[in-house]
């Protein structure tokens, strides 16, 4: 019963930033602002995450990770409640701060309970089933905001319906889960957690402003580099802070005995990778719109396969570590990934093989947000487990920030060339550029993305400028997406070499722990 309270949960908390991509241009109109202000609808969701993730998981160590689930979900449905009744757009920011708050503890809760309390042979089925639900909500979350939306025409039922759900789990884990926590070996590290918030919020915030067009001129903005550089700062001094507690024996924010181990630090860098691999599959939607021609109402709808076999990597894979342990299983979800988005530019043309594609891709993601990475993380921990896995979840959340910057610009700088490719085109129909109205070619130099154009071509009337303007598309987009999967597969290889590493340390330290007794 524990098991499934926390799959519904992590499932309920994972659907949130794929919702609100698909609510986002409906919540703008409604509050009347402007898209740059919108965009603080995601963009402070996530910086509470930052905030929230390590300090929860923190707490749950040390007062008990069933009462610290309950209080994240009680906080979680608390704030799509607010969300929901909010009035005007400052408190629906507010609103969604206390919703991060909530967000931010329940999968890193959820496993520590998980690896603290299950035994070590029967781990990786477990957490296989949590990490697989927040694999498939985070896959399958614009699908089902889109249709909440078709089927209500209201944006407020995409909160609503967190509300009965929350409640549903925190009466039900009041009886079906048992206490446990670690014991406390002192005061709680306020000015840890000061530190931690501050310099997260600095670091995140900063990777924020990054454009995706220009990213390497975009890192000499002040507001890039400024906010990152003094983030840094105070993650610094949070380290020395920690590291001077941990010597005398104190209770850390940040267990520098977790950060000292080679082979968990080489697992951090793979939870990194991680996101930004998560981080790719969110364009497919657009892939399968401008490369593949589907209509922009159908294109969501192909993120069904991926989202299964996430699944299926996430809890098939969990029981594979149960037998094979995790490095191999690791480094069979990173080649698997590799594969698939390899495959995009190299093989995919047809809709079918980009379902087999997108399948290898999800099942890849499903296997590393399973149950290997937590089990690692957590392998030699005694007390800290959630702490830990909250470390390893911000970790992947930077990716997860990061990712969509760093794909969106490959994108971007393919749609730069849209316009010499369309006066090309018509060239070959008989059309010269020269009687194209200068305002029109200054509006196509101005555009930045696929989705401005598509919901348009089909209101041009002639259908040889139609088909002009779409091979046009499609040629600037297969470039971009073809150096998006690229890139996507060189982030896996980089992944499975991580993974090889961190085995190496990791024998090492199983053969020393072997040989010490010995020795002794």
């Amino acid at each position: 019963m524990a098991l499934g309270i926390f799959a519904i949960g992590v499932f309920m908390g994972g659907l949130d930033n794929g919702i609100m991509s698909s609510a986002l241009t409906t919540l703008i109109h409604s509050f009347g602002v402007s898209a740059s202000w919108g965009a603080w609808i995601i963009t402070i969701y996530t910086l509470g995450l930052a905030v929230s993730v390590p300090i929860m998981a923190k707490l749950s160590d040390r007062y008990g990770r069933k009462r610290m689930f309950l209080i994240s979900i009680a906080l979680f449905g608390l704030g799509s409640m607010s969300v929901a009744l909010s009035h005007s757009f400052t408190f629906l920011l507010i609103s969604r701060v206390v919703q991060s708050l909530g967000g931010g503890g329940i999968f890193p809760i959820a496993n520590g309970y998980i690896v603290a309390t299950v035994p070590v042979e029967r781990q990786g089925r477990a957490l296989g089933m949590v990490g697989g639900m927040n694999g498939i909500s985070a896959i399958l979350g614009p699908n089902i905001g889109s249709l909440l939306l078709s089927l209500t025409n209201d944006w407020h039922w995409l909160f609503w319906i967190n509300v009965p759900i929350a409640l549903a789990l925190v009466v039900l884990g009041q009886r079906g889960i048992e206490e446990n926590r670690a014991a406390p070996k002192g005061r709680l590290d306020v000015l840890g957690i000061v530190l931690l918030s501050t310099g997260m919020l600095g670091v995140m915030y900063g990777l924020t402003n990054l454009k995706g067009a220009n990213i390497v001129q975009s890192l000499g903005s002040p507001s890039v580099y400024g906010y990152v550089l003094a983030g840094l700062v105070l993650l610094l001094v949070l380290l020395w802070h920690d590291n001077r507690l941990d010597k005398n024996g104190e209770d850390s924010l940040v267990p520098m005995s977790l950060l000292r181990r080679s082979e968990l630090r080489w697992t951090l860098a793979i939870g990194l990778t991680s996101g930004l691999i998560l981080s790719s599959v969110i364009f497919l939607p657009a892939y399968v719109q401008t490369v593949l021609g589907w209509s922009a109402n159908q294109a969501g709808y192909w993120y069904t396969p991926m989202a299964l076999f996430s699944g299926v990597g996430a809890m098939g894979g969990g029981a594979f570590m149960d037998r094979r342990g995790p490095i191999t299983t690791l480094a069979f979800g990173a080649v698997t990934a590799a594969i698939g988005s390899a495959l995009f530019p190299l093989w995919v043309t047809t809709t079918w093989q980009m379902v087999i594609a997108s399948s290898l891709v999800g099942l890849g993601v499903g296997i590393t947000l399973g149950a290997p990475l937590n089990f690692m993380i957590t392998e030699h921990v005694e007390d800290d487990k959630s702490t830990a896995l909250g470390i390893l979840s911000l970790v992947r959340e930077v990716g997860l920030t990061l990712g969509p910057t760093i794909f969106a610009g490959f994108l971007t700088r393919a749609m730069a060339q849209f316009p010499q490719k369309l006066m090309s085109n018509l060239k070959v129909i008989g059309i010269s550029p020269s009687n194209v109205p200068t305002s029109e070619l200054a509006r196509l130099k101005g555009i930045e993305s696929f989705g401005n154009l598509t919901g348009q071509i089909a209101k041009i009337p002639s259908v040889p400028i139609q088909n002009a303007i779409l091979k046009a598309l499609h040629d600037v987009s297969d470039v971009g997406f073809g150096h998006l999967y690229w890139s996507a597969c060189v982030i896996s290889v980089l992944s499975l070499a991580f993974v090889l590493i961190a085995g190496a340390y990791r024998k090492r330290l199983v053969r020393d722990s072997e040989t010490s007794p010995v020795q002794g």
